[in-house]
């Protein structure tokens, strides 16, 4: 396609900027308008000054109406059922619906930020391969910036494997598995602490919200918080080599620690959908001024309700506890620092 050269200012050389609505050209840097090619100057430059700037002013404010693609919020929710497994998990898309819904109208993500994988996407680089997560996972962090708030949502099968590397204070690697993990293999959380952790520069935030079994340390991170029944809590360090950020700060919330499970339930609403994803779901929406500590006892209360229920109706159902857990790349107060995603 050919292009048009642009016009130079007869004054300094520079190129000219084409005025909105008119045959204008105007320099700016000397401010000389062009009329026919004629140079003017004087009251009539000062009044097209004038309404150029008016004009200026609505385009900036007509951008910033806009939805930006990149904004200051983004987010990866993966969800996956397994279709065709004996052990399918029936409430994951749900949960990753649901979780979308919180971000979106609670939390102002930008739609447009938000980077959906399930079973259920039409587009194939959407589907929940090991392949395609770790691309999305690269996707969340890069380009991050001081003011980013970043969010990594799971909702899938976990397991874990002997540790190899010795990092590990149980022995055993935590990893997510994938729809094709029986030929793709598991991503360990040392991949996904090496990507998603370990670039977060100074001033960038990740969450990850994790709703799977044997995720208390799905992350990696430094410091995991204990926390009794009396609400009385310290930080435990997890970890035998670095495995901080750049400076950033990064928080995960779990489903359970790593040698218990987590489970969906239709305890709640009558409806499949995940213990951990619905307590959080509803403390964020419900409360407000939330302190990580407020938000991980509440999540434990909703979630000890649910087992109490279904064991009331269904006496073979399993009684192992399942408690969220919180562990983060720095200490710090949980019931004074407010939970801000």
């Amino acid at each position: 396609m050919a292009t048009i050269a642009a016009k130079r200012c007869n004054t300094c050389q520079r190129n000219l900027v084409k005025m909105p609505g008119s045959q204008y050209e105007v320099c700016p840097v000397c401010t000389t308008v062009n009329l026919f090619n004629q140079k003017i100057k004087g009251r009539v430059l000062f009044r097209i000054g004038q309404f150029i700037n008016a004009a200026a002013n609505q385009y900036q404010h007509e951008l910033q109406r806009q939805p930006s693609n990149r904004g200051r919020k983004r987010a990866v929710l993966c969800g996956i059922t397994y279709n065709g497994h004996r052990k399918k998990l029936e409430a994951s898309v749900h949960n990753v619906r649901s979780m979308q819904q919180l971000l979106v109208n609670k939390l102002g993500f930008p739609n447009a930020s938000i980077l959906v994988l399930t079973e259920e996407e039409s587009d194939r680089s959407r589907i929940p391969t090991k392949r395609n997560i770790q691309a999305a996972l690269q996707w969340l962090v890069r380009g991050c910036q001081p003011g980013d708030s970043l969010m990594f949502y799971y909702a899938g099968h976990a397991s874990q494997i002997p540790d190899e590397d010795g990092d590990e204070i149980d022995g055993y690697d935590e990893a997510l598995c994938p729809l094709d993990y029986r030929v793709a293999g598991a991503i360990l959380d040392d991949e996904i602490n090496a990507t998603i952790v370990a670039p977060l520069p100074h001033g960038v935030t990740l969450h990850c919200v994790v709703d799977t079994c044997f995720s208390g340390t799905l992350l990696d991170l430094p410091f995991l918080c204990t926390i009794n029944r009396d609400g009385l809590y310290k930080w435990e360090e997890h970890q035998l080599t670095n495995k901080g950020t750049r400076g950033g700060k990064a928080v995960c919330i779990s489903a359970c620690a790593d040698d218990q499970i987590s489970a969906d339930t239709s305890a709640f609403t009558g409806k499949a959908i995940g213990a951990l994803t619905f307590s959080f779901i509803q403390t964020i929406e419900n409360e407000s001024k939330l302190t990580y500590g407020a938000l991980l006892t509440s999540m434990r209360k909703k979630v000890y309700h649910a087992q109490q229920v279904v064991s009331r109706f269904m006496p073979c159902a399993s009684s192992m506890p399942q408690e969220p857990q919180l562990s983060s790349s720095k200490r710090f107060e949980i019931y004074s620092e407010q939970v801000i995603i």
